[in-house]
């Protein structure tokens, strides 16, 4: 074999092999849940559809009322409520500008074996008409508005479950 192909050949097989190190890579994240967050409101956490110990992403509106802070530490505790029902969340950091109560956020961390929401990020909506796609679409699925009422279909009469 002459140097010139057996460098060609070292070529393809180092592109080969880094490829399937990619692909292994991939695959173990997917498996692992590593840097994939997938969305549940508060009600399909209370069924049981959000896995424990695994990061999801968790969207509602923070609860008129429910914000207490840690006066010796930056730990925030609220509710996240889709108008059906409520999850606590605690994060530890600081929240964003635009979050206040009454408003919509989505919170990224896991559930404890308590049922609490571990929040390792807290995000807000940015102006007064933004509802994070999320949120909106959950707030729906509840048959609520971002206000908590009832949502009317087009006859005037209220959505049903």
């Amino acid at each position: 074999m002459t140097p010139k192909r057996k460098n060609r050949l070292m070529l393809v097989l180092f592109v080969i092999l880094g490829g399937v190190v990619a692909v292994g890579l991939g695959l173990y994240a997917i498996d692992k849940g590593v840097g994939i967050s997938v969305f549940y409101s508060p009600q399909q956490i209370a069924d049981g559809e959000a896995p424990a110990a695994t990061r999801i992403r968790a969207g509602g509106m923070v609860q008129q009322g429910s914000v207490k802070r840690d006066p010796n530490s930056l730990q925030v505790e609220f509710v996240l409520t889709d108008f059906k029902q409520n999850l606590t969340v605690i994060y530890k950091g600081i929240l964003p500008d635009l979050f206040r109560e009454g408003q919509g956020v989505v919170a990224q961390g896991q559930l404890d074996k308590q049922g609490v929401f571990q929040a390792v990020e807290v995000l807000a909506k940015h102006d007064e008409k933004y509802m994070p796609p999320e949120v909106a679409d959950a707030l729906e699925k509840a048959g609520v508005d971002a206000d908590g009422q009832q949502l009317e279909n087009n006859a005037g009469q209220e959505v049903s479950q």
